[in-house]
């Protein structure tokens, strides 16, 4: 093939290719800006979450962070409105004790895997599986680890404790959480959960 030829060749392919790239990238935000807009239900829902959520540093924040976890959420719990009630409840209850709700989130996923009724072999009950043994040692006895705000207080009130106790070392917070101090497993499978679901990026 003669230089000519091969220059021409050259200069088709590249016209070729860069016109493919102008027409992907120019399809792809076309696609993007003509998606469908938020289902009316799911926009009321935000809204009534929004409002009633007094954890959030303001109504932006709130808005960001609710959806985001919901659609996160939305494989574990189907119904919107149950997720955005779980969801406001956790980022209250985790930020209280000044907890991070993407952490109190992965426990519960480790835990119970969003089962609110859920008991273990050992008795441990609800979201965060709290021992019965909890309720005697407060004198509160007849209040329900089922409830999700019950379970979600004690939760977050045991962990932010032990947290304290072990001068913010999270990792052995986590294990005293689950009585296994001087074990990793329990650990690892919670920051696992955090990175592959809960982490802010």
């Amino acid at each position: 093939m003669k230089l000519a030829s091969k220059k021409s060749a050259i200069l088709y392919f590249n016209i070729t290719f860069f016109t493919g790239l102008l027409f992907l990238f120019l399809s792809t935000h076309a696609t993007a800006s003509t998606q469908e807009k938020p289902d009316p239900a799911l926009r009321q829902l935000l809204k009534e979450s929004i409002a009633e959520s007094d954890s959030f540093k303001d109504r932006f924040d709130a808005e960001v962070w609710l959806l985001d976890m919901s659609t996160r959420l939305a494989l574990k719990i189907k119904d919107t409105k149950k997720r955005l009630h779980l969801l406001r409840h956790i980022h209250y209850e985790a930020t209280r004790v000044e907890l991070s709700p993407q952490i109190v989130l992965a426990i519960i996923q480790v835990e119970s895997n969003f089962d609110e009724y859920a008991i273990s072999t050992a008795g441990a009950r609800g979201l965060m599986q709290i021992m019965p043994f909890w309720l005697k040692e407060i004198g509160k006895e007849d209040d329900n680890l089922f409830h999700i705000r019950t379970n979600l207080r004690f939760g977050c009130t045991i962990l932010r404790y032990y947290l304290d106790k072990e001068k913010g070392n999270i990792t052995r917070a986590l294990a005293r959480y689950n009585g296994s101090l001087g074990s990793y497993r329990y650990t690892t499978k919670v920051f696992r959960a955090l990175d592959n679901r809960w982490s802010l990026r």
